[in-house]
This record gives C-alpha cells, structure tokens and sequence, in this order.
C-alpha cells in the first residue's frame, strides 16, 4: 500500500504543475492591463511603467510564472488590488461556508442517490424501476437555478419554513447555521442524486449476475447481508469515482447556487473578482480550486485501493 500511494504522489506532481502553469496563463492572457485597472483614473503613461515595473508586468511571461510559483511556494498567492486583502486569507475565511455547503449536498445526494439505486437494481425491469429511472432523467433535464427558485418559493414564501438567503456562522447558532443551509443543500443534493443513482444502478445489477452473489444466496445469507456487503462494495468503483469528480466541481462552491442564497462562499469570491476585474483574486481562487480538485481525485485512487485490493497490487 505505501508503494502504491508512493507511486500515485509521484504522478501528482507534474499535474500540480501544469495546474499551476494553466492557472497562471488563464488569468495571465486575459484582455485588459492589470496596471491600468488598479490605477484607474489616474492611470498615466509614467505611472503605468512604474507599476509594471513594480509588478513584474513588463517581464517576459515565463520569468512571470517562475516568480509567481516560487511566491506561491512560499504561500503568498497575492493581494487583492481592490481590498488589500491577502488571497490566502479571502479563500479561508470562505471556505468553511463552502466546505459544509459541498458536505451537506454531497450527504444528501448519495442519502437520496444510494437508497434508490438499490431499489432499483433489486426491481430491475419493474415499473417502481422504470418509474425512478424516468424521474432521474427528468430531474438532469432540470436546471439547479429553477430548483433553487421553486424552493425558495415554496419553503420560504408559501410556507415560511426557511429563510430565502442570507448566512448564520456555525458558531453564531448552531441552528440557524443549518436552516441557512437546507435550501441551498437541497438544490444542490437534487442534482446530484441522479446521476449517483443511475451508475450505481448499472454497476449493482451487472454485480448480482455474478456466481459468488448466486453462492451467497445458496448460503442462506440474508438478502440485506448480500445487498449491503457482497453487491454494494464492489459496485462502488464507479460511484466513487462520480462522487469524487462531484466533489471537486463543489470544491470551487455552486457559484449560482451561492448567488442566488447569498452565501459567502468561495463561488462568490469568485464571481465577484470576474465583475470586479480582479486578475490577482481570480487566479489565486481558480489555482486553489483546480488544486483542490486534484487532491480530491488523488484520494478517490486511494479509496479504489481500498475497494478492491487488485488495484494496489497492479493486477485489476
């Protein structure tokens, strides 16, 4: 297993390194000049020069990345232009507000997704079966800003349940934390569990074809046993993978989700950057996501070690 997972941080490497080169040349060839978007109105020519000069702007664009990345590698991904603030304190003081946003829909979307998938593979070919099938596929068709807007109307103008938008810290209240987060939890969660249902239901009904569930059942083990260690784990590969691709696209926070619930989160970081023109924000969230991204994948190879002992050994 330490091989294993040696070998996998080896490749981890050079992906973290054209991340960062992608990250840098996104933000980097964008149309605009920094310099004159930072002065504004009193931008001119010499002052211009002076600031290109101080922001390395007038360097070759790889001595630009090499000096950005070793600045990286230090931990100074840059300061915001607009606010002063350092994009290493914007991102955390963000992050929590995204990190229980993606918990809290990731739960949901496999409480949802998991139960389902079961039941249909289990019905194969029954109409509960094609039923739930058919209202997966109308729920992918569905838009997340369409779901969030009916619930809002619903839970919050209807019936009052809930607020419409707005964010309680956690440590504020504990209760107010979590009702300022079931509608956009719920609008994320009923976009995932679509898509969590249907590859675990391909995988579980391929796996109870197969003779060791036959020999399970000619045991006597009972059905649930069967369902549950037998079938569920060796039909988790690709759910895996699915959840940990998820995972990472939630990483960056549901950036119209976000907006619409009005929750400071990494997504509005982001959004706002963009409108405000902020290339040092910018690339600092999207090189923070994309790394993200990468880890999370990196720890997905490490569950299907997990899951099936024959890849950690190179025969699967």
């Amino acid at each position: 297993m330490a091989r294993f997972v040696g070998r996998r941080l080896l490749y981890l490497l050079p992906v973290l390194l054209a991340v960062s080169l992608l990250t840098f040349l996104i933000a980097s060839l964008l149309p605009g000049d920094l310099a004159y978007t930072i002065l504004g109105d009193q931008a001119t020519p010499e002052k211009l020069a002076a600031l290109r000069a101080q922001m390395g702007l007038d360097l070759p664009i790889w001595q630009r990345y090499l000096q950005w990345l070793w600045d990286v590698l230090q931990g100074d991904f840059g300061r915001s232009f607009r606010t002063g603030e350092t994009v290493l304190s914007a991102v955390l003081d963000r992050l929590p507000v995204s990190l229980e946003l993606m918990v809290l829909a990731m739960g949901g979307g496999l409480l949802l997704g998991i139960p389902l998938a079961i039941l249909c593979a289990v019905k194969s070919g029954s109409a509960l079966d094609r039923f739930l099938t058919g209202l997966a596929f109308g729920k992918l068709s569905l838009p997340s800003f369409m779901v969030a807007i009916l619930l809002i109307y619903l839970f919050a103008v209807q019936l009052g349940w809930l607020p419409a938008t707005g964010y309680v810290p956690l440590a504020e209240d504990p209760i107010g934390n979590l009702r300022s987060f079931v509608l956009p939890a719920l609008t994320l969660a009923f976009a995932e569990w679509p898509a969590l249902m249907r590859v675990l239901r391909s995988d579980m009904i391929a796996t109870l074809q197969e003779d060791y569930i036959a020999m399970a059942k000619a045991k006597g083990l009972r059905p649930a046993r069967i369902l549950l260690v037998h079938a569920l784990k060796p039909s988790s590969l690709t759910l895996v993978t699915v959840t940990g691709i998820n995972i990472g696209r939630l990483i960056g926070g549901a950036v119209i989700v976000e907006t619409i619930f009005a929750l400071p989160g990494i997504g509005r970081l982001l959004i706002g950057a963009i409108y405000a023109r902020d290339f040092i924000i910018l690339q600092g969230v999207v090189l923070f996501v994309a790394t993200g991204f990468v880890v999370v994948n990196f720890i997905v190879d490490m569950l299907y070690a997990v899951l099936d002992p024959r890849i950690r050994h190179g025969r699967a």
